[in-house]
């Protein structure tokens, strides 16, 4: 199903958009959870979407919200959370892992979370951008990779892309909230990534060993 032929009810957000507007990863908004009230139906629905994330809102006064890929449930994810703080317009996002705070600033969404929350990735460097730029698909092997390189380390730069090796048809992941935690965490340093095919992911880790995402969304499709 393309970003635009989906069903009466769900918005379509691009997520992590570039300097120029373009690219971001797709994501689906269910913005009325009750219309798929259990976890079967809503995994056929993100399964039959075919986004590599979609958002069922359950309260949109207080944020309550679940997430799922096609095929798993997630309680943590980086692109849905700022692509539904932005949407929904909202402070504060509650999910079973906790309170994600929220903030605009600019053009620019972000949210903050911990380190923990994010599912296990292998963040694994290469040498350079160009050979992460060579990729013409995932490297072997089984579980969520994660590679990156530095552009320009002391500007903190990062070239990124992911392959979440998990066989539900999503080959490449566009744009990763939870990989670019996980990596400005390990760094501990604030970092500009530049991932797929050219979406833009901002960090910055606090004191409190939090991190802060952020990113460009655009409304794509309201359904």
């Amino acid at each position: 199903m393309s970003d635009y032929d989906v069903p009466a009810g769900i918005d379509v957000l691009r997520v992590f958009c570039g300097p120029d507007g373009r690219h971001g990863n797709a994501l689906g908004v269910v913005r009325d959870g009750r219309d798929h009230p259990d976890r079967a139906s809503r995994q056929e629905l993100a399964r039959r979407l075919g986004f590599s994330e979609t958002v069922f809102v359950d309260d949109p006064e207080r944020g309550h919200l679940e997430i799922y890929t096609p095929g798993l449930r997630l309680p943590f994810a980086g692109h849905p959370l700022v692509g539904a703080a932005w949407l929904l317009d909202l402070e504060i996002l509650e999910l079973e892992v906790g309170e994600v705070f929220a903030r605009q600033d600019g053009e620019f969404s972000w949210i903050t979370a911990r380190p923990e929350w994010a599912p296990p990735r292998t963040l694994e460097q290469y040498g350079s951008a160009a050979e992460v730029e060579a990729l013409t698909g995932p490297p072997p092997g089984e579980g969520w990779l994660y590679v990156w390189a530095w552009e320009d380390e002391a500007a903190g730069r990062i070239r990124a892309r992911a392959f979440p090796r998990r066989g539900d048809g999503i080959v490449e992941d566009e744009a990763t909230g939870a990989a670019a935690l996980l990596l400005s965490d390990r760094l501990n340093r604030a970092l500009n990534i530049r991932q797929g095919r050219g979406s833009q992911i901002l960090t910055a880790p606090a004191p409190d060993g939090t991190v802060e995402i952020g990113g460009r969304v655009v409304l794509a499709s309201q359904g």
